[in-house]
């Protein structure tokens, strides 16, 4: 039997963010209090880090709608979050990846439940936005049954959304 994965996301601060991006994890682990893996340095995530960080710097209230680190257990899996602040017509896109060491158990599934669960707590979102590329079997596996409707195409990238009344 299959038991359910829950993660728990963490909030990452400028200064972790920081750290993130110069790929010091020592010093990232040290002020978060976990150990990171080496997932957590590499030059694709050294980007996303920055990015987040300099959109905290130009909009520190955004802290909610950035990304987080998450954690099973007091093991960091990976990281979610949200592209930013919900959009004039009630929108968020969630992104969320996992450390290849932890992919293929339900983690990534887990992200996206809480973020979902997030987004749903808050009044002013009515949708939720997932942008995947078409390769991306696990994640388009993971945003199956939860209700999202595929509504675009950019390129090899699939845009699906769904309403939080729908969401399963």
């Amino acid at each position: 039997m299959r038991h359910a994965v829950i993660v728990r996301l963490v909030g990452l601060p400028p200064s972790v963010l920081a750290a993130l991006s110069r790929g010091d994890l020592v010093g990232a682990g040290s002020l978060l209090g976990h150990e990171l893996p080496g997932y957590f340095a590499g030059p694709e995530l050294r980007h996303v880090w920055r990015l987040r960080l300099d959109q905290l710097t130009s909009d520190p209230a955004s802290a909610p709608w950035s990304i987080h680190l998450a954690m099973a257990g007091a093991v960091a899996v990976g990281h979610g979050g949200f592209h930013g602040r919900p959009d004039a017509t009630g929108t968020v896109e969630v992104g969320y990846s996992v450390d290849p060491a932890y992919r293929r158990r339900g983690h990534g599934k887990a992200i996206l439940r809480e973020l979902l669960r997030r987004a749903g707590a808050e009044p002013g979102v009515s949708r939720v936005r997932a942008t995947i590329d078409r390769g991306n079997l696990a994640s388009l596996a993971s945003i199956g049954g939860l209700g999202f409707v595929r509504v675009a195409e950019r390129g090899r990238e699939l845009v699906f959304e769904a309403s939080l009344d729908d969401l399963g």
